[in-house]
Order: C-alpha cells, then structure tokens, then sequence
C-alpha cells in the first residue's frame, strides 16, 4: 500500500502538470468513502501548490444505482454541487461522471475536469509526460483532417467510418486547458464516425479485450456486422458471443447497439496484458487496455462526450490488438505497430 508521502508527491506533480496556480481554486468531488485517501492526499498536493482547496463529498448510492452503467452519476439533479463545480478552476472526479450530462455542463462552464480512478501502482506507471501530449496532439491533427477511416485486419475486421460530424477529443492524463476533461493514466485519440455512416464488419478475436467485462480477455471470436451505424448481428460459437449479445440486450435499449468513438492508443508504458499480471485488476477501469501503444479502441454506445445525443446507459470499450487502421489512404496504425514516425515512442522520452 502507498504512503500518504507517496500520494502526495505524485498528485502534487500532476498538478503541477495541470498548471495549478495559488490564485486557483480545486474542488475534490468524492461519494462516500470511496478513494477517500486519495482526496485528502490531493487537498494537501493543491495546498503544497497555495491554491485554495476544498472537498464535496456526497451521499453514496446503492447497489441497484451502482449497476454497471454509465452517465449515471450520484449528483444528478443536484443543483448546488453542480453550481459549487462550475466555480472551480479544476475539478479532481473521484466519483466518476464519464459520459454525463453533469460533466458536459461543469466543462461548457470553462472548469477543466482530471477523472482519477486507477489504483495507485497504475497511477505510477502511466503517470504522463508532455511527450505523450505531443504524439497524441499530432493524431489529433491527422485525425481533424481525415474524412474516411478504415479498419482490417488478418481475422477479417473490414469496417469503414465517414468522418467530420464529430470532434476529435484527446486523452494524455492531465489538463491544463479550460473547460478541458482528461482521465490520469491514459493516452488516446479519438473521434466517431458520422451518424448513419459506418458500416462493415469487427472482428474480436481472442486476446482482444472487453473493458466492461472487468477488462476480460476474449477467448473465442465474435464478429459484429455493422450497417449504418449499429451492430445488426453478433456471432460466434464461445461464451463471449453470447455474453456480449445477452448483456448489451438486458439495457432494453437499441441505442446500446450504435457505433461509438474510434480511435487509438498511443501510451508506451500501459500494457494490453496488466488485468492478467496486476494484484488491483478488479479496481481499475481499464485505462491500459484502453491506451496501449498501437491498439484500434473501437467502441458501443454513448457518445455524449463528443457532443452527440446518445446517452445510453451501455458503453462497451473494445480494444482490438492486431488492426490497421487507415486514414484517407494513409497507414496510421499497421498490424497493431504504429506506422507514423512522429506518434512513435522510445522509452527515453518516457509513455
């Protein structure tokens, strides 16, 4: 277990990263005692940095609230927390409001937002680097430009998306932007395509990764048909098909079927194996399967966080090892290795 040393020295320089300033206000926004020690280390890194600081902490909910669900967050509706959030200079989110329309209100406010939920060795190991910004900065250039993307594999993935409806949102584990959101221990970029505009087939094969599933591996292959937009069809002969088809149907919802973000990941230091190797597995939301160098993050569900109008409550995060994703033509990701030289990491330069 950390030290309290520990935390604080680490949250301290990712405030640092974040450009907290004395004249700054941080608000820690917790439920009930979950990740209690990290928002006392993180009130204590803003005081080291002389700005003001203070914690909301709210009622936990249930157990029937806390299913596996996302956008659906222990604040809605609450008008002073929402309020008292949007007077920040930088929101800590220990609770978790991804995908929210919460969250989406406190940014639009020019309130930047650092979601923190991994376990601390996690935290470590991903903790980010302005090299990190700079690939992922670069893939947000190609990808704001692009208007076609297309996805293959070896396995038989053949998908194509028409861009230019969305915007393009990056990930690389601290902001210091206003109104920006990030979540610490990731490094992504990521768009969706147009509504109606996607179509083809996925091919997940085993080794690929189901993050809601408590970031389990697949062990037999499920191939989605995808027509304008949304999964028409799931296959496979494995549990994993039917465990996919059977919880995605238990939404009652055919929004969950709709094509999500895009994108790739570009974090040297994350592996596509941790959830196998790590003792806090079960605690993390899955930011190394999420961010590992070279993976294709195809996805399901909400795309609320990219200003559209699907706020579902399924989210399925599939990482895809081995793809090739192309855009307009031009080779980003090749088998799974990154195929442009100024998105290439060395460990020098540190994720």
């Amino acid at each position: 277990m950390p030290t309290q040393l520990e935390m604080v020295k680490l949250f301290t320089a990712q405030l640092e990263l974040c450009k907290v300033t004395p004249e700054e206000t941080v608000i820690v926004l917790s439920e009930a005692d979950i990740r209690a020690d990290y928002a006392t280390a993180f009130l204590l890194a803003a005081k080291e940095l002389g700005a003001s600081a203070f914690q909301i902490n709210v009622a936990g909910r249930d157990y029937r609230e806390m299913r596996l669900t996302v956008g659906r967050t222990a604040i809605a509706g609450n008008r002073p927390v929402i309020e008292a959030l949007k007077q920040a200079d930088l929101v800590i989110d220990l609770m978790g409001m991804l995908f929210s329309h919460e969250q989406n209100e406190i940014c639009a406010s020019g309130t930047r937002m650092l979601f923190v939920h991994e376990p601390f060795d996690v935290l470590v190991n991903n903790f980010p680097s302005p090299a990190l910004r700079a690939r992922v900065e670069y893939g947000e250039k190609l990808l704001g430009q692009a208007r076609q993307m297309h996805i293959t594999s070896e396995y038989g993935t053949d998908v194509t998306y028409d861009l230019g409806q969305y915007r393009v949102m990056t990930q690389y584990g601290y902001t210091d932007t206003p109104g920006r959101w990030d979540h610490m221990g990731t490094g992504q970029v990521l768009s969706q395509g147009i509504d109606g505009r996607v179509n083809g087939r996925v091919v997940i094969m085993p080794g690929d990764v189901i993050v809601a599933f408590k970031n389990r591996h697949v062990e037999r292959e499920i191939e989605l048909t995808i027509k304008d937009g949304y999964v028409t069809k799931i296959d496979g002969e494995g549990m994993d098909a039917a465990l996919m088809s059977d919880f995605m149907d238990s939404f009652d919802d055919p929004r969950a079927y709709a094509i999500s973000h895009i994108g790739w990941g570009l974090l040297g230091s994350a592996k596509w194996y941790n959830n196998l190797i790590s003792a806090t597995r079960t605690t993390e939301i899955g930011v190394n399967s999420l961010s590992y160098y070279g993976n294709v993050l195809f996805s399901l569900g909400p795309n609320t966080e990219l200003g559209g109008n699907n706020d579902t409550a399924c989210h399925l995060d599939i990482p895809l090892r081995r793809a090739t994703l192309k855009l307009d033509g031009q080779t980003i990701v090749d088998n799974g290795r990154m195929a442009v030289a100024e998105m290439k990491y060395s460990p020098v330069t540190q994720h």
